[in-house]
């Protein structure tokens, strides 16, 4: 139970936090414009191009769904480029501070 707290005050922590704040709707902001792109481009479900944009950003990359036209490979290579690293820099900066609300919960309870 004490995980789950110290969780969710680590993810509270990262929301109060502007920098990471900013990083994480930019991460979202990539993954709605991916969507709506390949939405567009591919002919895809809305589902499906979001489910390719987070795959393809978070580099899981399952290979079921896969551009079929010129603009919509040049836009993934692109996306795949620029969004890797933000995607990085967000979720590292989120287990940096979930990290640290645990040293400090760790800190207090010593």
């Amino acid at each position: 139970m004490r995980l789950i707290v110290t969780i969710f005050r680590g993810l509270r922590d990262v929301w109060r936090d502007a920098r990471v704040r900013g990083l994480l709707v930019f991460v979202f902001s990539m993954i709605a414009l991916a969507t709506i792109t390949f939405w567009l481009l591919e002919g895809w479900s809305l589902l499906d191009a979001a489910f390719f944009s987070v795959v393809t950003i978070s580099t899981v990359g399952y290979g079921e769904l896969v551009p079929q036209t010129v603009p919509g490979k040049l836009f993934a290579m692109f996306y795949i480029l620029v969004g890797l690293g933000i995607f990085v820099a967000a979720a590292s900066a989120v287990a940096e501070a979930l990290l640290r609300r645990r040293d400090q919960d760790n800190d207090r309870n010593s």
